[in-house]
């Protein structure tokens, strides 16, 4: 899929969780219901940092393009190193260990570890490069035509002003995990979810996804995952922009919703 549609499909899966923990009786704090979207939403752009063209790639200059590099690389060298008779040879890394459970799992645990350990400086830069992707990801027309500074300026400032609104007692700074010192450790968990949401989509899409990673299926490891090719789709096309784009709108406005007990 593309950034957009990956970005919508985050932020809708998070307030989906919203509306179920408020659903058994433990309702989200409403500034993690926020928080949780937008990292969620940049969350589900971050696996394509294996792919030069992709949003993440170029959302931070040179920055972003050199990690690309050297993501693709490894990439590359994982899949060579790890390949089965099955597996097709190829000369890239895109869609492959940054687009698996391990990846999403190792990924959302370092960045908790990065919160609970770095202190409040940590967590800002989390915010920030997660808010910076979400706005990529669902203004992506008004970011396309704005320059990258006033995008980072945006990410930085809104880092800063929710950082505060969660330092807050009561407003979620500690939310699930209470015991002192794990501050924040939580904000590994929209991380997470927002690559496997990601990983879904792809799965959805003509070239499916290795998802299961490095659990063998047959004489593959990198098994791409999908339903029947007849319902599968190129990522572009008129059922992700028509179909999926406004069901996901739906979906969050829904959970939205529901996790604010609105309804």
């Amino acid at each position: 899929m593309m950034g957009p549609a990956h970005s919508l499909s985050g932020a809708a899966a998070w307030l989906g969780v919203g509306a179920a923990t408020a659903a058994a009786g433990h309702a989200m704090p409403w500034p993690v219901l926020v928080v949780g979207a937008l990292i969620c939403a940049g969350a589900a752009l971050a696996p394509d940092l294996d792919h030069k063209a992709a949003t993440i790639s170029r959302a931070f200059g040179p920055v972003s393009r050199a990690l690309c590099e050297i993501v693709d690389k490894l990439s590359f060298a994982v899949y060579k190193a790890t390949r089965k008779p099955g597996d097709k040879r190829r000369t890239g890394g895109h869609r492959t260990l940054t687009h698996t459970w391990v990846w999403a799992v190792l990924i959302g645990g370092g960045a908790s570890a990065l919160a609970v350990t770095g202190g409040r400086w940590a967590v800002l830069a989390i915010l920030f490069v997660h808010l910076v992707l979400a706005v990529e990801g669902l203004l992506w027309r008004a970011a396309r035509v704005s320059s990258d500074v006033l995008v980072w300026l945006l990410g930085a400032t809104s880092a800063w002003i929710l950082a505060g609104v969660l330092d807050k007692p009561g407003n979620g700074s500690d939310w699930l995990f209470t015991a002192p010192g794990q501050e924040y450790l939580w904000l590994g968990l929209p991380i997470v979810l927002g690559a496997l949401v990601h990983d879904i989509g792809d799965s959805l899409t003509v070239s499916g996804c290795p998802i299961l990673w490095p659990i063998p299926i047959g004489n593959r490891r990198w098994y791409p995952i999908g339903p029947p090719k007849a319902l599968r789709f190129r990522a572009g096309s008129w059922v992700e922009l028509k179909v999926l784009m406004p069901v996901f709108m739906l979906l969050g406005g829904v959970g939205g919703a529901s996790a604010l007990n609105v309804f």
